[in-house]
């Protein structure tokens, strides 16, 4: 199989289901931030030290395709029932990983500048990518394609689990939290 199909070579892709949009289209521009965090997220994960991090974040990145595969595909294709989609219990089981993570971590009284170890600077990085799928993601909402409650639920707390993977990981590393001067002078 070719890799390559020169069928894009004006500027419009494939949906699953073989409807073609614009490459400039809000539903492509939100899974392929999504396609975009899932990088960041393997890049990420060859940082963790710890295993249990890394079978979370692998987690991870396979829901993301999960979600990408739903905003990728038109309702009325019809695969659409067929894929596998995000649940509630997917949610929840992030919402699960967000509070074991910030076991052991210290009460946050301020702002805290993105950085520290290397992973834990990556992992701040996914959060920020992350934040901005969830944006593309509404935008597509927004323009009247149908989305799943449960991607932008999953999608608004993966974006608190990357902060405390980011925080936790830099303690892990012995590098403390840079807190934000309020002041700014």
């Amino acid at each position: 199989m070719k890799i390559y199909t020169r069928t894009g070579d004006e500027g419009t892709t494939s949906l699953v289901g073989g409807a073609r949009v614009a490459k400039t289209h809000v539903r492509l521009e939100a899974y392929g931030t999504l396609d975009e965090l899932n990088a960041q997220l393997g890049l990420l994960s060859s940082l963790l030290s710890e295993e249990s991090d890394v079978a979370d974040v692998r987690w991870v990145q396979g829901m993301l395709f999960v979600a990408g595969t739903r905003l990728a595909t038109e309702e009325d294709s019809p695969y659409w029932a067929k894929l596998s989609r995000l649940t509630g219990e997917d949610v929840v089981r992030i919402e699960q990983m967000i509070d074991k993570g910030q076991e052991g971590l210290p009460p946050l009284h301020s702002f805290i500048l993105p950085g520290g170890c290397h992973a834990g600077a990556v992992a701040h990085v996914c959060r920020t990518v992350c934040r901005r799928a969830e944006r593309r993601v509404l935008a597509m909402a927004e323009a009247g394609v149908r989305v799943e409650v449960e991607i932008l639920s999953f999608l608004n707390r993966l974006s608190d689990y990357l902060f405390v993977l980011a925080r936790k990981t830099n303690s892990m590393a012995h590098c403390s939290d840079f807190f934000w001067d309020k002041a700014c002078n």
